[in-house]
């Protein structure tokens, strides 16, 4: 597998290599929902959480330990979606990292982002694209499901969040066998949206 970062676009979302032009952007569109990150993420980018949660995913992506994507809707920053724990020697690449601002919530934004980077891992030599979703993240979890993820099992106590709370965290995947049917479905389903 050798995934590289490029810019990657269909009808609805176009995503961005991350880069400083984004910042600004990115700033404003997680700071649209301050309460979800004490809720539901493991970290936090509100607030005064933004410049070092920042600087460590640009020093991440600078090391090769992650792809950061700037989702781009309307030619506003909307949120962010990331490559994380890619694996090149098991041809694994985790998708994770996402988050949208409320209005981009619940329509094409995030099985379009999810359909470019799935066929990004799979173009790339991937035999598999995984999800890691905390147990009690329920719209996350039907959201990769409705993916057509399989849901593998849930490693419990996982990791503390940076609130102290100790999560559970479900593994989701899909096999490379298993992206042509997931990858008609979705591309209908997105179809459905419209142009």
């Amino acid at each position: 597998m050798k995934l590289n970062s490029a810019p990657l676009e269909n009808a609805h979302v176009r995503l961005e290599p991350m880069v400083e032009t984004h910042r600004e952007g990115l700033e404003a569109a997680v700071n649209a929902d301050t309460t979800i990150w004490t809720e539901l993420y493991p970290f936090s980018w509100a607030g005064e959480h933004f410049a070092p949660s920042w600087d460590k995913l640009m020093a991440d992506a600078a090391a090769g330990h992650t792809q950061p994507y700037a989702v781009i809707v309307g030619g506003d920053v909307a949120g962010i979606t990331t490559f994380y724990a890619i694996d090149p020697a098991n041809a694994v690449a985790e998708v994770g990292g996402t988050y949208y601002r409320p209005d981009r919530r619940g329509g094409p934004v995030n099985p379009s982002a999810k359909r470019l980077m799935m066929g990004h891992a799979f173009a790339a030599g991937a035999r598999r694209v995984v999800y890691r979703v905390d147990a009690l993240n329920a719209r996350s979890r039907a959201a990769v499901l409705k993916l057509g993820a399989v849901q593998e099992g849930i490693l419990r106590q996982d990791r503390q969040t940076w609130t102290g709370r100790i999560r559970d965290t479900v593994i989701f995947s899909i096999l490379e066998p298993e992206w042509p049917a997931v990858r008609d479905r979705l591309d209908a389903r997105i179809a459905a949206f419209g142009p």
